[in-house]
């Protein structure tokens, strides 16, 4: 789809969030349309995560608007929260619970009827592959049956919106796989923006980049332009770095 095509479901609009004298980001704004997948690159520290935690309300802007399908997540959190699914890097799980316990509890929370609630957790099950394992322990899951259960999780509610901050982060190649088959099937009806530190998710998955260093953004654009005459996606990432810096 283009982003022509549809509403802007993701915006900031002039973000920044400053600690004291430091600015973590300052004046970051874009849009990420229906139906894209748009990949958020940069180095550690360069303001991925603070930039997410604003977008879905979970800190509270210096300056600036985060929207989530056109709700202002500072002044109409919970109505765009019900849009939402958001998933953090090492996302927060109970680990004395079984994943069909942690859905059903999820799903009694946002106040889901038995039907509902029994529909849906049947269908994000089914959906990340979590079958074998719905009854075991989440302590004793690896990371990547938990890293499913937290997108189980983040899907119950049917968000049209998708933050996801390092998804694949310490799995293994073939769990990395299977979350990137998962998020393919996402991107064909949500919309997503989605941080990673490895570039080959990007090619993979992403149509779009945006690229943020120091703080501020300094790329937003196709990935065809980043591998543009051969060039490989790491010395793009070089550059955008090197260049923000000088």
């Amino acid at each position: 789809m283009s982003p022509q095509q549809g509403p802007a479901m993701i915006e900031a609009d002039g973000l920044s969030k400053y600690y004291g004298g430091f600015a973590a980001i300052e004046n970051v704004s874009f849009k990420v349309y229906q139906g894209e997948v748009v990949a958020f690159l940069g180095p550690n520290g360069a303001g991925k995560s603070t930039t997410m935690k604003l977008l879905t309300g979970y800190l509270a802007p210096s300056a600036g608007v985060a929207r989530i399908a056109g709700h202002n997540m500072a002044t109409d959190r919970l109505a765009g929260a019900a849009r939402l699914g958001y998933l953090p890097e090492n996302g927060p799980l109970y680990p004395d619970m079984t994943p069909r316990s942690l859905l059903e509890f999820f799903a009694d929370a946002r106040g889901m009827s038995p039907i509902r609630k029994r529909q849906r957790i049947q269908a994000v099950v089914e959906l990340c592959a979590l079958g074998s394992v719905i009854g075991k322990p989440i302590s004793k899951l690896s990371r990547g049956y938990r890293q499913r259960v937290g997108m189980a999780q983040v899907l119950l509610h049917e968000p049209d919106v998708l933050i996801l901050d390092e998804p694949t982060a310490g799995l293994d190649p073939n769990q990395i796989h299977d979350v990137r088959e998962t998020i393919r099937k996402l991107g064909q009806d949500k919309t997503i923006l989605l941080s990673t530190h490895i570039l080959q998710e990007v090619e993979a998955m992403a149509s779009r980049v945006l690229f943020i260093d120091e703080g501020r953004l300094v790329f937003d654009g196709p990935v065809s332009e980043l591998t543009r005459g051969g060039k490989a996606l790491d010395q793009s990432f070089r550059e955008l770095t090197s260049a923000a810096r000088s």
